[in-house]
């Protein structure tokens, strides 16, 4: 009998000191708390880190490419280099669980012996899909929150998006102006000037303000000449911030072939965040609203 009630009083202790564990959250949020401290993501796309701030997981994010400069949070993470040029060393160092990107050739990472690198050292390759659209970046939206189990989070970006692209349409009604217009972006790989062609998300953003593009490439953007750039003769030249800044104005304005366009005889030459122009997200709409009290006259 008094082995049985020892045991007994051994059985309740047990169970009071389980149950003051995980009061404590020892057992009840392990799941929870390991998740926040394991996830551990470099992400190789402007697109996604600010999506992934936006759906709240921002503090997962370990590393950056250099391109992911908005919110301000990702200016304080560390970089690992353009998208296409990464270090897999470096990368590695940081320990993370998991390397994301997303899109096709034209969004890829580099080089080629990355991701095989990454994969050998265990690290998780995550891809999402393209999107250079409003129901593609919607739908990769979801797709971020069904992956970090913050689907309503995400449904709520999807409608907010739905509603300032509504607010931007309205906008758009009250210029009677087609301005012509060249963006002009600079490209960190072969340390070149490119102007955007009528393709992609800078594009699309642009006939959404209400301009036209200049250029008729088939490619999405190119090089091209001071004589057919002066040729296209663009009341507007929308120049992405890197770029810009490298020359300063006075020495961007005086570029062979931009120097003889009317954007640059009328001082109409501005100066545009990259990461409000090249993808698509929560703020697009207010991003149109932007480019449009820019592009057009009163």
């Amino acid at each position: 009998m008094k082995k049985l009630i020892l045991n007994s009083l051994v059985f309740s202790t047990a169970i009071i000191y389980i149950m003051f564990l995980c009061s404590c959250g020892r057992f009840g949020n392990k799941g929870i708390a390991n998740t926040k401290d394991t996830v551990r993501i470099v992400c190789a796309s402007k697109q996604l880190t600010e999506l992934i701030f936006a759906l709240g997981q921002g503090d997962k994010i370990v590393g950056v490419d250099l391109s992911s400069t908005y919110p301000d949070a990702a200016k304080k993470i560390t970089t690992v280099g353009y998208h296409r040029m990464l270090n897999a060393e470096g990368i590695i160092s940081l320990k993370p669980t998991a390397f994301m990107y997303n899109g096709g050739a034209d969004n890829s990472v580099g080089p080629d012996n990355l991701l095989p690198q990454l994969q050998k050292v265990g690290v998780t390759i995550v891809q999402f899909r393209s999107a250079e659209n409003v129901e593609d970046t919607k739908a990769l939206i979801q797709d971020l929150g069904r992956y970090f189990n913050v689907s309503a989070k995400a449904d709520s970006i999807c409608r907010g998006i739905d509603s300032t692209m509504k607010l931007a349409a309205e906008k758009r009604k009250q210029y009677t102006d087609t301005p012509r217009v060249m963006i002009v972006h600079f490209g960190r790989a072969g340390n070149k000037y490119f102007p955007f062609g009528p393709k992609g998300a800078p594009n699309f953003i642009l006939q959404a303000a209400g301009g036209v593009n200049v250029l008729d490439t088939t490619k999405k953007m190119r090089e091209l000449s001071p004589e057919i750039l002066a040729e296209t003769q663009p009341d507007v030249i929308i120049a992405t911030d890197y770029g810009y800044d490298r020359l300063g104005a006075d020495n961007f304005k005086a570029m062979p072939g931009i120097a003889l366009t009317p954007a640059a005889k009328n001082n109409r030459i501005y100066r545009f965040e990259e990461h409000d122009l090249f993808y698509l997200g929560p703020r697009t709409g207010e991003n149109i609203i932007k480019l449009m009290e820019v592009i057009h006259t009163k």
